[in-house]
C-alpha cells in the first residue's frame, strides 16, 4: 500500500514535516482512498490522521546535574576553569571572613565579656589580617585570657 501522496497532502495540510504525520495503521484502506485536500481533512477530523508532537532534547539529566550542582556537588579540581580569584575575587573573599569577625568582636563588646580597649585591638587586628575566621579570634582571646567565658554557657 503506497500513502506517499496522502502523507505529503496530510502534511501540507497540517503544516508539518512528512515525518510528524502518524497514519491510523486500523485505517489504511480508508485513507488510500483519499485522494484529495478535503478527503485528508475529513480524517484529520475523524481522528485517523494526526499530527506527531515535536521531538526535542529532553532537559531531564540537565536538570539532575543542575540540582546536584546547588547541593555543592561537580565542584571538584576538574570541574574548574579560571584561578580561585576569578571563582570568588579576593575582595568577596575578604569580606566574607571579616564580617563576621568584626560583628562577633561587636557581640563580645556589646555583652561586656571584652573591655572597649581589647575591642579595638583586636578589630585592628583583624583588618591586619590576623584571623583567619571567627573561630581563630575566640581561640586567639581564649588563649590571651581576656575572654571573660560564664560557667553556665
Amino acid at each position: 500500500m503506497d500513502l506517499k501522496n496522502q502523507r505529503r497532502l496530510a502534511a501540507e495540510v497540517l503544516k508539518c514535516g512528512e515525518n510528524r504525520v502518524w497514519m491510523d495503521p486500523d485505517n489504511l484502506e480508508e485513507i488510500e482512498k483519499a485522494v484529495k485536500r478535503k478527503d485528508i481533512r475529513n480524517l484529520i477530523k475523524q481522528g485517523i490522521i494526526k499530527e506527531k508532537k515535536v521531538r526535542s532534547n529532553s532537559r531531564g539529566r540537565i536538570r539532575k546535574r543542575m540540582a546536584q550542582k546547588a547541593k555543592g556537588r561537580r565542584k571538584g579540581h576538574g570541574s574548574r576553569k579560571g584561578k580561585a580569584t576569578a571563582r570568588l575575587p579576593r575582595k568577596r573573599a575578604w569580606i566574607k571572613t571579616i564580617r563576621p569577625i568584626r560583628a562577633y568582636l561587636r557581640e563580645l563588646r556589646d555583652s561586656g565579656k571584652i573591655d572597649r580597649k581589647t575591642y579595638r585591638l583586636y578589630y585592628r587586628r583583624a583588618k591586619g589580617g590576623q584571623f583567619r575566621s571567627k573561630a581563630h579570634v575566640r581561640l586567639h582571646l581564649e588563649t590571651e585570657g581576656l575572654l571573660k567565658v560564664d560557667k553556665n554557657e
